[in-house]
């Protein structure tokens, strides 16, 4: 399982990151996108994630990855439960979704290479 302070501990290593605390839910952003968040119970976390990609992650693994709200479908964002994610997984997605949303040439200093489809094994 992986915990909030796990994901605060990378997110903290990511360029431009900052943790802001809003409406009782940690959320990681560069500027003013979000690109991770919690829910207030932080028992899931959704994070950014190409939208033409997602049918296929949740697909894949249906009893970690889900859908958000429908208020949030048109955004770039995927929800999963962070009992059922192990920490190599969390690595790939939260690193992915930071890729997502800085300058691709901060994303090549720090990631390198393009970026791939993150979660799916």
């Amino acid at each position: 399982m992986v915990t909030v302070d796990e994901v605060r501990a990378l997110a903290r290593t990511l360029p431009r990151t900052t943790e802001h605390l809003i409406h009782d839910r940690i959320k990681f952003r560069v500027g003013a996108i979000v690109y991770v968040a919690f829910s207030r119970d932080e028992q899931t976390m959704g994070f950014g994630y190409p939208k033409e990609q997602r049918d296929g992650l949740i697909a894949a693994e249906p009893a970690l990855f889900f859908l958000p709200r429908p208020s949030d479908l048109r955004f770039n964002w995927v929800c999963c439960h962070l009992e059922r994610l192990d920490h190599d997984q969390m690595t790939e997605l939260v690193c992915e979704a930071w890729r997502m949303v800085v300058p691709k040439f901060l994303a090549r200093q720090r990631l390198g290479g393009e970026p791939r489809p993150p979660g799916v094994r």
